[in-house]
């Protein structure tokens, strides 16, 4: 049978134990003092310290924390310190703590495993798998390339004019993030930048400085770009999906947050942004009189050649176009507003955004296998806990232990709650901040006294704000691996875009949020 590893005795173990004897007498064997020593130093290493804190942390929440309520919020509360010591630290893979849930809820009694496992394949999961299965879809059939290579002809400029190439490669792979996971547009578009700057002399010391400062303009206007446009749509970004199955779980006979409610804020918002980016990048890499010395090496001619090379569109490209403009007419349709319904109501609303992410005969399991399970069970994990801190109880003390907060203005706890959220998503992933900030924000709306998404529309957008290192977002580590960019071009253009960032949403949020919400 296929599946057996070259072994066809049945009683063999699956796993085999190899015993090596020692060599002489005179060597220590297996148990000698060499072997304890090295297993001693194996298990003293800081992984295993980090490994370890999780349940520590567990059991003295358990044991030394009283809290006025039932039993199953202290559990709950000390189920979430064991997860989050494992998120920060990453002594465990992501996937791992992700799945915590499924065994940690029941063993604390917290939540039964069917509900718990229910969290696991939501609507919002069926979203994001079939935003992935797009985003395999264009990059198999090499779309991306080619729509990539048209836009950039149109905005190289005759003669050449380098801000005016560096908006048309930032807009392309902005508008590519909003449609597909932004990490997967990065890692999409990258290849297409880098092979454009291939055309420009290698780095080294008779590099022109003009090349080199357009070579960081371009990788950090990608990997920045990616990050915003992901912003503007639900598809965008695992952080929207989480923020959309939060919202849901919290608030059932609440109105979803659709797509096209979405995009009616997101965009504005995004775009504000871009703009920003584009212009900081334009003034610290684009300096005047290097459009002639990149037409040396970079033209029209040579991206002319590149997409002739690509050949006429074949039939699969464009049965994915046809595909991919239906799935944004459908999800941009499925509830337009109160008085002009979508195509939900032939279905009484029970379809969701997640109905149209379907994959197609383009597209089999043997392309599907590189879809990113570990996002789709952070995406669970997170649904698991919004569900677990409200039906244990400590969402009601988290409630009553931030009254202090019901006498301050909202003009002051929107930018602090960006702010916090951006410098959290320095340290860890943008979904495990959004996992951890959101239902806090959930209660302390409910103390102040203001509609919820006031609050946890900026956390979930400033844990976007991962700016300032390569491990903030993969997005990041994309671009830094390409040898192009260094962590101070990084804090140089990260800093002015994430102060920016969180002034638009501040001053966004209490205007166009407010009217989306009211």
């Amino acid at each position: 049978m296929s599946g057996h590893s070259g072994n066809d005795d049945p009683k063999a173990p699956l796993l085999a134990v190899v015993v090596h004897p020692p060599p002489n007498s005179d060597e220590p064997g297996p148990a000698g003092p060499a072997t304890c020593q090295s297993l001693i130093s194996c298990l003293l290493t800081p992984n295993s310290f980090y490994i370890l804190l999780g349940p520590l942390l567990c059991a003295m929440i358990c044991l030394l924390v009283k809290l006025q309520a039932a039993a199953t919020s202290r559990n709950m509360l000390a189920v979430l310190a064991w997860m989050f010591a494992w998120w920060l630290t990453e002594a465990v893979p992501m996937p791992i703590t992700s799945m915590a849930p499924l065994f940690l809820f029941p063993l604390f009694g917290i939540a039964a495993a069917d509900d718990v496992a229910s969290s696991y394949m939501d609507d919002v999961i069926a979203l994001v798998l079939g935003s992935f299965i797009l985003a395999l879809a264009v990059e198999h059939y090499n779309i991306h390339r080619r729509l990539a290579l048209n836009i950039t002809l149109l905005f190289c400029g005759d003669p050449l004019n380098p801000p005016l190439l560096l908006l048309g490669i930032c807009a392309t792979t902005a508008f590519i993030s909003m449609w597909m996971h932004n990490v997967a547009a990065a890692v999409m578009m990258m290849p297409v930048a880098t092979g454009i700057l291939q055309r420009l002399p290698e780095s080294g010391p008779g590099q022109s400085p003009a090349v080199s400062k357009f070579c960081r303009a371009v990788v950090l206007g990608v990997i920045y770009s990616a990050a915003v446009g992901g912003m503007s749509t639900l598809t965008g970004t695992g952080v929207n999906l989480i923020l959309v199955g939060m919202w849901k779980s919290y608030f059932p006979e609440a109105d979803p947050i659709s797509f096209s409610t979405w995009l009616f804020f997101g965009v504005p918002l995004a775009l504000v942004i871009f703009l920003f980016l584009w212009a900081i990048l334009c003034l610290l890499y684009c300096p005047k009189g290097s459009g002639p010395i990149l037409s040396a090496y970079l033209d029209k001619a040579h991206l002319k050649r590149e997409l002739t090379l690509l050949g006429p569109m074949a039939f699969a490209e464009k049965m994915v176009l046809t595909v991919f403009g239906m799935l944004i007419a459908l999800w941009m349709t499925r509830s337009i507003t109160d008085d002009i319904p979508g195509w939900g109501v032939l279905f009484n609303d029970r379809a969701g955004d997640g109905t149209v992410s379907k994959g197609e005969k383009l597209m089999d399991w043997s392309k599907c296998k590189k879809l990113p399970w570990n996002i789709v069970l952070l995406l669970g994990a997170g649904f698991a806990i919004a569900d677990g801190v409200r039906t244990s109880g400590l969402a009601e003390i988290l409630t009553k232990s931030l009254d202090f907060l019901e006498q301050a203005p909202y003009w002051a706890i929107a930018p602090l709650v960006s702010l916090i959220g951006a410098f959290i998503t320095e340290f860890t992933s943008n979904n495990a901040t959004t996992t951890l900030l959101v239902p806090l924000l959930i209660q302390i709306a409910k103390t102040m006294h203001v509609h919820p998404l006031l609050l946890m529309i900026p956390g979930a957008i400033g844990a976007q704000f991962a700016f300032l290192l390569p491990t903030g977002t993969p997005s990041n580590i994309v671009g830094f691996t390409t040898g192009h960019i260094e962590i101070k071009d990084m804090i140089k253009v990260g800093i002015p875009l994430k102060i920016t960032g969180i002034v638009a949403l501040s001053v966004l949020m209490p205007t166009l949020g407010k009217l989306q919400n009211a």
